[in-house]
């Protein structure tokens, strides 16, 4: 009975341990149109997502050097409000595409699959992942994990493999 009473209130603590995480506590970067600068033209020239929302059709030819026809200037108008309307008033993005693309980019690769770290951990063992740790770069989180990833790996196949020795000795 002592055991059932202390199980209880080993599930009621953990429970509400785990109901006290906000998900709101982790906050995620607020993508900005006027802080997104794109590259226009040949000239090198950049323009701000939320200036290229706004300008005519006149200063955007100006901008990038180039005349453009009545077809050219029709899609240009269409695309000027397909951005118009992914941006809020207050100047934040509201598309989670373009979010997503956004913070990919700037993510550069931190996600996915990583050879290097997999090889790492899977050929070189523990001494592997301590080099994976011992990178600094943008891709380190991703490495370590796929490291650590490669490790169990490696050993699963060797537990795999020393069962079949020993299971074809006797």
């Amino acid at each position: 009975m002592k055991k059932l009473v202390l199980f209880i209130a080993a599930l009621a603590v953990m429970t509400s341990s785990f109901a006290s995480v906000s998900p709101l506590s982790s906050k995620e970067p607020v993508l900005r149109a006027d802080k997104m600068f794109f590259p226009v033209g040949k000239t090198g020239k950049t323009i701000s997502l939320l200036t290229l929302s706004r300008i005519s059709v006149k200063e955007f030819q100006a901008l990038t050097g180039q005349k453009m026809n009545f077809f050219d200037k029709m899609s240009f108008k269409i695309a000027q409000k397909k951005v118009r309307d992914n941006i809020d008033r207050d100047g934040t993005i509201n598309n989670k595409k373009i979010e997503k693309a956004m913070l990919k980019k700037r993510k550069g690769g931190e996600s996915g699959f990583h050879f290097g770290g997999f090889a790492l951990g899977f050929f070189l063992g523990l001494i592997g992942v301590l080099i994976a740790y011992l990178l600094n770069d943008d891709y380190k989180r991703n490495r370590v994990k796929w490291s650590w990833i490669g490790l169990a790996a490696s050993v699963v196949l060797s537990i795999i493999l020393i069962v079949a020795v020993f299971s074809s000795i006797t």
